[in-house]
């Protein structure tokens, strides 16, 4: 009942023992696994970098401005269509400029007041001095 390899005549064993054999390539594989160096699948794009001096973005008159909301809700710099951070941008530059632009307001007689009451928030934030309404009298219809 000894353990012999399971002949019970006591002769020794005769086949080789596998186990620490196991043991050293289980080691061995995962030493490799851990040294091999990770595969990051990555895609190289070019995205487009935020340039100030674009062609595309509206110029700063260095005399007067013109802000206007249409009844869509879009707020307007000199025509052209930018958001509230962008409008807060013009305003700091405008602030910058010696001596600063007249900025008018002109919103639209059917523009909600939401949109029109977050521009005037933003003109009041970025502390404009030099700043009027335009266009008062589409009002008077009403």
């Amino acid at each position: 009942m000894a353990i012999s390899g399971g002949r019970d005549d006591g002769e020794p064993m005769g086949e080789m023992n596998t186990t620490p054999l196991i043991d050293v390539m289980l080691v061995l594989l995962i030493m490799f696994i851990i040294t091999i160096p990770i595969q990051t699948h990555a895609v190289k794009i070019d995205l487009p970098v935020n340039d100030p001096n674009q062609k595309n973005n509206p110029p700063i008159d260095p005399v007067k401005n013109k802000i206007s909301v249409d009844p869509a809700g879009q707020i307007l710099w000199n025509g052209a269509p930018i958001d509230e951070a962008t409008l807060s941008l013009y305003l700091e530059r405008t602030r910058a400029m010696n001596p600063e632009p007249e900025l008018h307001v002109q919103p639209d007689a059917n523009a909600r007041y939401d949109v029109v009451d977050r521009v005037l928030a933003v003109i009041k934030k970025s502390e404009v001095t030099k700043m009027g309404f335009v266009g008062n009298e589409q009002y008077g219809n009403f």
